[in-house]
């Protein structure tokens, strides 16, 4: 079966971000790659630029992978307040969705708080403090 890993972009802020990341999900990072590692003649980057995340990956569960980067200066910036994709967590206990709730929505806004909803999952959504939404749901039936 194929998986779905999200990527997402940042403007300059992708370590700071990750490090939140990891700090709610744990593990380690599987990949870290800055701009200066790729440097050349037909790739130049800024000075200001070259600590910044090309790509960076944290593993996530069995087989999940959270992927981002920063988007060179050159690209324009990203508008998170915009971005209307949000990443869906499915957690297997009631008390994983509370932390990794908890966890993320820290410093962000709560769009729904967690709760036992209508449709009989225990379910929240929020904007983390990266402008990054999340959805967490427990389904106890499953």
């Amino acid at each position: 079966m194929a998986l779905i890993n999200p990527h997402i972009n940042f403007n300059g802020n992708a370590e700071e971000a990750f490090e939140f990341y990891k700090a709610a999900f744990g593990g380690e990072f599987s990949k870290i790659v800055r701009f200066k590692d790729f440097k050349n003649p037909e790739f130049q980057i800024s000075k200001n630029e070259e600590n910044k995340i090309m790509h960076i990956a944290l593993p996530i569960g069995k087989s999940n992978v959270l992927i981002g980067n920063d988007v060179p200066e050159f690209l324009g910036k990203v508008n998170e307040n915009e971005n209307r994709s949000k990443i869906s967590i499915s957690a297997e206990t009631k008390e994983e969705a509370d932390k990794l709730f908890s966890s993320l929505s820290a410093g962000g806004a709560i769009e729904m708080p967690i709760s036992d909803s209508p449709w009989g999952s225990y379910f929240g959504m929020f904007r983390d403090k990266y402008g990054i939404e999340w959805m967490i749901n427990f389904d106890p039936k499953k």
